[in-house]
């Protein structure tokens, strides 16, 4: 039987993310998180599990969250050099975003920094959607620069982020209520090379014609008036699969 995912998050996990925290703080209390962890994690499902060990770091650092985002940024690793790695090799990294998404408001500029060099190891799409709700205009901005990241993972994240139903996250309306920001972004990323890249923007556009077929309309006819690439071919073939149940 294959293992389920919330399975990877068990108190083997919670003794090695430990062991990471506490070798660049030696003010964690690691026998607190383990503790909190390991008594109550079995009878959860994955994203109470993340939950979970969220609580535990909580009741486990300082109450300082930029010291506690320094101290995350020194156990993240390398980069992931592969597009297929952020759940493979990134997994060990979800509560750490689910942390950030849950107090990221507290800092707005370490958070988005943070973020940025998250994503390049595990993903971002989650942490960052509190901020995009807040202060939209302003993390609109900072993902139409992203969308020319060199990194594919940023600029996955650039689309991914503003999703309308990204999975295991709320819904989130940015893409109808700032229509031409976020477009602006799509533009930017409609001739990506990168398929990891292409899936997410086309995804996108799925999401946006299930709850807005005339703006997702609107958007595909503008990307077919105006010599589309393959990439876009592609990306508004995928993106368009939902119109099969109109």
């Amino acid at each position: 039987m294959a293992q389920k995912l919330k399975d990877y998050y068990d108190e083997e996990f919670v003794r090695k993310l430990s062991n990471k925290i506490i070798a660049v703080n030696s003010s964690f209390d690691a026998n607190k998180f383990i503790s909190k962890y390991k008594d109550e994690y079995k009878d959860k499902e994955f994203l109470e599990r993340q939950d979970l060990c969220v609580e535990a770091l909580e009741l486990s650092l300082n109450d300082n969250y930029s010291k506690n985002i320094q101290c995350f940024s020194k156990i993240l690793g390398p980069e992931l050099q592969t597009t297929t790695g952020m759940f493979s090799e990134g997994w060990w990294l979800w509560p750490i975003g689910r942390y950030v998404e849950k107090h990221g408001l507290e800092d707005f500029s370490v958070s988005i920094n943070f973020i940025y060099d998250l994503t390049k190891r595990h993903t971002g799409e989650f942490s960052i959607r509190p901020l995009l709700k807040k202060h939209p205009k302003k993390v609109l901005s900072i993902l139409l620069k992203w969308s020319l990241d060199e990194n594919v993972h940023v600029r996955r994240l650039a689309s991914e982020g503003i999703r309308i139903k990204l999975p295991w996250a709320r819904r989130l309306d940015i893409f109808l209520e700032y229509f031409d920001e976020c477009v602006a972004i799509l533009n930017n990323l409609k001739n990506d090379k990168s398929n990891f890249v292409q899936k997410s923007v086309a995804n996108n556009i799925n999401d946006l014609m299930k709850v807005d077929r005339t703006k997702a309309v609107r958007l595909i006819s503008a990307w077919k008036n105006n010599n589309p690439s393959k990439e876009t071919l592609k990306i508004i073939k995928h993106g368009s699969r939902s119109l099969k149940k109109y």
